[in-house]
């Protein structure tokens, strides 16, 4: 047991070799760890080795912890007889076999120095300490950014952060960093305080604030703090997130700009004048538009001067111009300011020209042009009343002109650079002609005591008038040159047999046509005309089916000059007998001539039996 407990000793630096030096003088000597290292809420555990000269053993061993450089005996042991004394430990404390102390559920107080007190009888008594040293692992920092922002011209160092590192043991240390580089304290530009709380609990709270010089650069910059600590024998660290401070500077540049695009606004756009300056806060913003002679328009009014947007609703020719947008600071009063020309693109003075622009007639001839005005470039389109388009270019020509010609041309103006700028003019061309009948209601069939309806459809410009020889009630339609006239009448004896007269009259001439009325036979005749056709109808279709039934049957031969002989004796199964008979002997006789023309008698003819079995 002894050799084993001087193998163990060996292990333990100092202690050790003091252990072998003593040995061989012959003394007792007791080895144990310089520290022992545990986390709060672990079990702590301390060896104590000793040696006895003579491979003798110990009388008692007593453990003991140092408070205000007293001994406080926690156990004393006997053999194999273990006593605790009453002390805070009692509970927490075991004893190994190897007589090492174990202390559960450490606490911070328990950070101190342990005795282990081993008596040998003759040999003596020997004792060796041993720092027990408790830590907690600090928590993760948690930084807070200064919530007011940061002014560049702040006279004082200002607050940038505050980090605090919470529940730890022993008190760690903390270290700031911008954009990852560690900031040093350095005379009227960083200040790092900070301070440390000893919590009921034994704990550590350490609580740092980086004061520090900002410029507007670090708008952007990231500060964090980081948590140091040692855990056996190394240096450990603990990152807090990164945070960005709001930083206020006056602004250095003014942008003023027109959305959309200046080249793309045309008449009936809203319009944004959108002023950007790059100061922080924004500036106050004012607007203004330069008159005549230099003057300029105050538009605060019309604006946001806070978000610093004008905005002008349906522009037109007369919104361009040039704009001014001009900020204030008002942390200095300085002043900031910037123009840009607003282009309104238009199309006026859209005009279309008739040659010639006296009346037209049909067969005519007419030239349309087409004008506008606007600063940029422009295209034509010729479309007629149903929007179709009938041509491109400033001209239309209409040749050999019609009524239907008649009609409503408008030009398209377009620019296209300016998608969707485009104004249209609309020019009726009217052909001028004495009225022409397209359609009447002739011939009618109609019935005696009957009323019908007489329609008479005209063409014609000027409009003209409708006029009927027999009288009845008229409704008339109009539909750009065409007129209709509707005639209700009753049938007469007179009307069937003189018909009516649909006459069309404007200032350039008279047409007229003749409305022709047929008597309309009785249901019950043309019921009988039907029933016949129908009758003769299916008559034939039976008779078809006869035929075809006997043709199918073999009743009927295919050609046209024999039939088949029904009164024959029938035929055995095994011949195939065929008849020619000829009802008339010319034309048999010219069938049956021989191959060199000889004729034979008629009596030959009249009957032949073809045996065809072989």
């Amino acid at each position: 047991m002894a050799g084993g407990r001087r193998a163990a000793g060996l292990a333990l630096g100092w202690g050790c070799c003091l252990l072998l030096c003593c040995a061989a003088a012959g003394q007792l000597e007791v080895s144990m760890p310089a520290v022992v290292e545990v986390e709060t809420g672990g079990t702590a555990r301390m060896e104590c080795n000793f040696y006895v000269p003579g491979n003798g053993s110990y009388t008692y061993i007593n453990w003991f912890y140092i408070d205000r450089n007293n001994l406080v005996r926690l156990c004393h042991i006997t053999g194999s007889e273990v006593v605790q004394e009453n002390t805070d430990y009692k509970g927490r404390l075991s004893v190994g076999e190897d007589k090492a102390l174990s202390i559960s559920r450490v606490t911070v107080q328990d950070a101190r120095t342990f005795v282990c007190q081993v008596g040998a009888g003759s040999h003596g008594v020997g004792e060796n300490r041993t720092e027990l040293h408790v830590y907690k692992v600090p928590e993760a920092p948690e930084i807070t950014a200064n919530p007011g922002g940061i002014s560049v011209q702040s006279s004082d160092i200002p607050q940038i952060a505050q980090c605090v590192s919470r529940n730890s043991f022993p008190p760690p240390n903390i270290t700031w960093h911008k954009n990852g580089e560690q900031l040093q304290p350095e005379e009227k530009m960083v200040k790092i305080p900070y301070t440390l709380t000893r919590e009921s609990s034994g704990l550590y709270t350490v609580s740092s604030t980086l004061f520090t010089h900002v410029t507007r650069e670090d708008r952007n910059s990231l500060y964090h703090c980081t948590v140091h600590y040692w855990l056996r024998g190394q240096r450990r660290d603990v990152e807090s997130q990164r945070v960005n401070v709001t930083i206020f500077y006056p602004a250095q540049h003014v942008k003023l700009q027109v959305m959309p695009s200046s080249a793309l606004v045309k008449e009936g756009d809203n319009v944004k004048l959108v002023c950007e300056a790059d100061g922080n806060p924004a500036p106050v913003f004012s607007f203004y538009k330069r008159e005549l002679e230099d003057s300029w328009q105050d538009l605060t009014s019309l604006a946001d001067t806070n978000s610093g947007v004008l905005n002008l609703h349906d522009v037109n020719k007369s919104s361009s111009g040039l704009y001014r947008c001009q900020t204030l600071d008002l942390d200095d009063m300085r002043q900031l300011e910037k123009d840009v020309e607003l282009v309104v693109n238009y199309i006026e003075g859209v005009h279309v020209k008739m040659e010639p622009s006296s009346p037209l007639r049909e067969g005519d001839s007419v030239r349309l042009s087409c004008d506008a005005h606007s600063p940029v470039a422009l295209d034509y389109q010729w479309r007629d009343e149903k929007g179709r388009k009938v041509a491109e270019g400033n001209q239309l020509l209409l040749s050999n002109l019609t009524f239907e010609t008649s009609s409503n041309f408008s030009c398209k103006v377009i620019a296209p650079s300016v998608p969707g700028l485009e104004q249209s003019k609309q020019v009726a061309v009217a052909v001028q002609g004495k009225p022409r009948i397209v359609a009447i209601s002739s011939p009618m069939y109609v019935r005696q005591d009957e009323v019908v309806n007489l329609t008479c459809k005209a063409i014609a410009f000027p409009r003209p008038s409708v006029h009927w020889n027999v009288n009845g009630t008229a409704h008339e339609y109009v539909e750009n040159q065409h007129i209709a006239s509707n005639l209700t009448v009753r049938v007469n004896h007179d009307l069937l047999r003189a018909g009516a007269m649909c006459r069309v009259s404007n200032a350039l001439g008279v047409s007229e046509k003749h409305i022709q009325l047929l008597d309309q036979k009785t249901p019950e005749s043309k019921g009988v005309i039907i029933v016949a056709i129908i009758v003769c109808i299916l008559v034939v279709a039976v008779l078809g089916s006869v035929i075809y039934f006997l043709h199918k049957k073999g009743k009927i031969p295919c050609g046209r000059a024999g039939k088949q002989d029904i009164t024959k004796p029938e035929a055995r199964k095994d011949k195939i007998v065929v008849e020619v008979k000829s009802d008339k002997l010319s034309e048999e006789a010219g069938l049956l001539q021989g191959a060199n023309g000889e004729k034979r008698p008629a009596a030959d003819q009249s009957e032949k039996y073809i045996d065809v079995r072989n």
